[in-house]
């Protein structure tokens, strides 16, 4: 058991932590959430050891093993990915090594015998150590967990220096996990994984024996991992039994029960507050004066927790593109003597929403690219549909961003002009608020960047969204604003993203990426893993000879079968789809209908402030209703070509 005991730590005049009293046991999966700056690095750094508190004390057992991963700055150099992820079991190592040496002293011929007694005795307790702690596995485990992380047998024998920053954090993290200390601490540990390796990394500290502290903005990892989630939130660390989704719930109403009584006792106050100013010089009353104001100095003001502003975003209007949006047609792309694409050929329809899978370096950005025409094919065609607008937002886009601008001025400059209204309401989403709007692009840290480069693409009229890896460095709340956006983009989306809820969210058509190829999966992210993990046919007896015509007509017959399925799945997708907005015309109608019913009312106009809020927010619903039905009926139309293909 690890704990926390009165644990305080400022810097400078914030204070992130106040007298936290906290503990962790043996097995627990912890996921620590809370707002950007609430301090959750700081706190793992201080349980690692790495930071000490201002007072307080933080409690560990004696023969605690920690192992800490923070979100980036680690390198290895001098030795190759397998030799550095070795270092692991450096013990064991040095328990190899001393038997190595024993077995060719003992092989050396000028040894005296007598010492050979004394040095098998020796032998035979390394061995026994040796085997107890599972060291004829050790290289098995080592090639497991490389595996499993994406790296291949060839990448295992490469120096360790000749790797991004990126997979430097997966060596980092291949070692923690295979030194499996009692206490693993976790900042971000998805940041720098693919789709599979994250997948790998769920099953692994699932199983983990000992007790993991996570940081992570991976709401589907987070699901898949703890069993419990701690806030920290106003200097304080709040227990929520559960995975990430039920602890929104649960924290929602722990938060709206809070405000209820904030408004209780603000209330109360202002009673006892009007009857003091009511009574004060009246002698006859001086005693019960006196008491309710010994009473309010009593009172413990309730400290509620800032409401984070929810937006609603509407993307700009844009003319609707043609069927075929885009379109490559063997497709071959090269980097020297690596080919990415030998023959890839893609139909991109309006109205798809495809999101690219595969390991990092298959080729997703490559595709990307290439569809954007960013990239031309070394060989083969790429064409545009009619009236296809794009918008790209490749990995790099915050790097393009122009430093000499402001935040407010980045998202003025080539936003239409109706949109300009928006720019601060949107930046609010995506944490600028306050003076940060004035800030110079140059000042910014990597992160702020991210987000104001994703805000700056919302506010682009387009009918074509090509998005790359979008969510990188965005925190959960902002993922939700984004998503949401995306939810209600009514054109073509194509997403490049390693983030699995959002692409369950939004992706009704997956594209795997890999081996110079691009194969299309019709449904949605979990469709594709429920093909991917389909067993192959069971064997059986050798099927007899049939004729030419025969074979040909069943091959046809499949290819048929598996096209017709392919279609059903899609209309199954747009009714899903075309489903979901009836329900959300349906939810703005009945607000209208509502808010109509107030301004029928008499005196509805007697508060002229609010009659106006009211107002505004009457016509706000009814453009939104009004959005909606287009996209409704555009996906009816869509909906009703492929039941007639069907």
């Amino acid at each position: 058991m690890t704990q926390l005991s009165e644990l305080t730590k400022s810097f400078g005049d914030r204070v992130l932590l106040d007298r936290v009293t906290w503990q962790i046991g043996d097995g627990d999966r912890v996921g620590l959430c809370g707002p950007n700056g609430a301090g959750k690095t700081t706190l793992l750094k201080m349980l690692a050891g790495l930071e000490e508190p201002d007072s307080g004390a933080i409690v560990k057992p004696a023969n605690l093993t920690i192992g800490y991963l923070p979100q980036d700055g680690l390198t290895h150099a001098g030795r190759t990915v397998f030799a550095e992820a070795s270092s692991a079991f450096q013990p064991l190592l040095d328990l190899k090594a001393e038997m190595h040496d024993i077995e060719h002293r003992l092989g050396d011929a000028s040894v005296p015998q007598r010492e050979h007694e004394p040095m098998l005795v020796r032998y035979s307790e390394l061995q026994d150590r040796f085997r107890l702690a599972d060291g004829y596995n050790m290289e098995l485990r080592i090639a497991t967990v490389l595996r499993g992380l994406g790296f291949s047998d060839e990448d295992a024998a490469r120096p360790a220096d000749t790797f991004s920053g990126g997979w430097q954090m997966r060596i980092a993290l291949a070692k923690l996990l295979l030194g499996r200390p009692n206490l693993l601490l976790l900042d971000e540990p998805t940041n720098h994984l693919d789709l599979e390796a994250r997948n790998w990394l769920e099953e692994y500290l699932t199983s983990y024996p000992y007790a993991v502290i996570l940081v992570s903005h991976d709401r589907y990892f987070l699901d898949a991992v703890v069993t419990r989630i701690t806030d920290l939130h106003l200097r304080r660390l709040t227990d929520y039994v559960g995975n990430y989704s039920t602890y929104v719930e649960q924290r929602d109403a722990m938060l709206e029960r809070l405000r209820q009584a904030k408004r209780e006792q603000d209330e109360e106050i202002a009673r006892v507050k009007m009857f003091i100013d009511r009574f004060r010089y009246q002698a006859t009353k001086a005693a019960q004066v006196q008491s309710r104001i010994k009473l309010l100095e009593k009172v413990v003001p309730i400290e509620v927790p800032p409401e984070r502003k929810r937006i609603h975003f509407k993307f700009p209007a844009c003319a609707k593109s043609g069927r075929t949006v885009l379109e490559l047609k063997h497709a071959r792309k090269a980097y020297g003597s690596l080919v990415v694409f030998r023959d890839a050929t893609l139909h991109i329809e309006r109205a798809d929403r495809i999101a690219f899978v595969g390991p990092n370096g298959a080729g997703k950005s490559t595709l990307m690219r290439m569809l954007s025409g960013e990239e031309a094919p070394d060989s083969g065609t790429r064409s545009v549909g009619h009236q296809v607008i794009t918008e790209y937002f490749a990995q790099d886009e915050a790097a393009r961003l122009d430093p000499t601008l402001t935040v407010y001025e980045t998202l003025e400059v080539g936003s239409a002009t109706d949109m300009v209204p928006a720019i601060r309401n949107i930046l609010g989403g995506f944490l600028f608020s306050g003076d940060d709007i004035h800030k110079k692009v140059a000042v910014l840290s990597g992160g702020e960047r991210t987000r104001l480069a994703v805000a700056r693409m919302l506010l682009r009229p387009s009918n074509t969204l090509l998005l790359d890896e979008p969510t990188n460095h965005l925190d959960l709340d902002s993922k939700d604003v984004l998503l949401e956006a995306l939810e209600d983009y009514g054109g073509t989306l194509i997403i490049v993203s390693h983030d699995r809820y959002f692409v369950e969210k939004l992706a009704t058509k997956i594209i795997e990426v890999g081996h110079g190829e691009a194969i299309v999966y019709p449904g949605a992210y979990r469709d594709f893993l429920w093909h991917k993990a389909a067993a192959p046919p069971a064997p059986g007896p050798k099927p007899k000879a049939q004729s030419p015509k025969t074979e040909i007509s069943r091959e046809a017959r499949k290819r048929v079968d598996a096209e017709r399925r392919k279609r059903q799945r899609a209309l199954e997708s747009l009714h899903k789809r075309i489903a979901d907005l009836e329900s959300r015309i349906a939810a703005r109608e009945a607000e209208v209908k509502e808010i109509e019913a107030a301004m029928s009312a008499g005196g509805f106009y007697d508060d002229r402030d609010a009659a106006t809020t009211l107002i505004d927010r009457h016509q706000a619903l009814m453009w939104e209703v009004g959005d909606l039905m287009a996209q409704w009926e555009a996906l009816q139309e869509h909906a009703a070509e492929h039941a007639s293909e069907s």
